[in-house]
């Protein structure tokens, strides 16, 4: 079902996003990594055995980010699915956290999103065919202390792509976001570097090879929305109806960073 589809995805030279590339690679898809550092990117390539191809792009550069796709749609002649995974947080008490921090992660985690997206949609209402995936997060949905930026970014995300969904109804264009809980990746490296939260949900945290696999599934069935792991995706919707009544109840649970 992915076999010969042309994947480009977004913050792929480590974690989730090379982990995906690499099951994609193996399913006879074409992954396209995308990221930052290239010798990071090449130590990537060393990882993954089938067709594939590396690109250096900055998700913050509007002119980066418009010549690496117009270059991936003349090289392949189309984009199938694009994985926006770029992103990453830190953890810090809005008191403390520097306004430039908020900025500089909101260009990342939510505005990279955007210029993907934007970059990659005429081409495929053109051709009435494509799938938009967006890591977003359980931030996104619930809250907590000491992660209002990176709790704002994604919340960010989850309305873009809602509101998206619903212009790309009937298009031929699949939208999907996927909600992930913590998962074993360096992502912890800059959001937790004392790795005190880490340790006080390590009961929760996710291997990412299962998360990277979820997301290979939701791109084979077109699901629209994914949260992980199940055991809080009923939280999610328990939050989401009885909000500050949540907030009251799960307040010291949830304070674990």
């Amino acid at each position: 079902m992915l076999e010969n589809k042309v994947v480009v995805i977004t913050g792929a030279s480590s974690g989730i996003g090379l982990l995906t590339a690499q099951m994609l690679s193996s399913e006879g898809a074409v992954p396209i990594l995308v990221a930052r550092s290239h010798q990071k990117l090449a130590e990537a390539s060393n990882r993954i055995t089938g067709k594939h191809e590396i690109k250096g792009m900055d998700v913050t550069r509007d002119d980066q980010v418009k010549q690496t796709f117009e270059e991936i749609i003349q090289d392949y002649g189309r984009i199938d699915i694009l994985l926006n995974n770029a992103g990453y947080g830190k953890f810090e008490n809005a008191v403390d956290m520097p306004t430039e921090e908020y900025e500089r992660m909101m260009e990342v985690n939510y505005m990279g999103t955007v210029r993907c997206t934007k970059a990659v949609l005429p081409h495929m209402l053109e051709r009435q065919s494509g799938h938009i995936v967006n890591i977003a997060s359980m931030a996104g949905k619930i809250g907590t202390a000491k992660s209002s930026a990176y709790t704002a970014t994604k919340h960010a995300v989850l309305g873009f792509s809602n509101a998206l969904r619903q212009e790309l109804r009937e298009t031929g264009i699949t939208l999907s976001t996927v909600n992930p809980g913590p998962i074993d990746t360096p992502f912890f490296d800059i959001a937790d570097p004392s790795g005190g939260y880490v340790s006080n949900v390590k009961w929760l945290m996710m291997k990412p090879e299962h998360v990277a696999s979820k997301i290979v599934q939701l791109m084979k069935t077109g699901r629209e929305e994914l949260n992980l792991p199940l055991k809080a995706a009923a939280a999610m919707r328990l939050y989401q109806l009885f909000p500050r009544l949540s907030d009251k109840l799960t307040y010291r649970m949830m304070n674990k960073k």
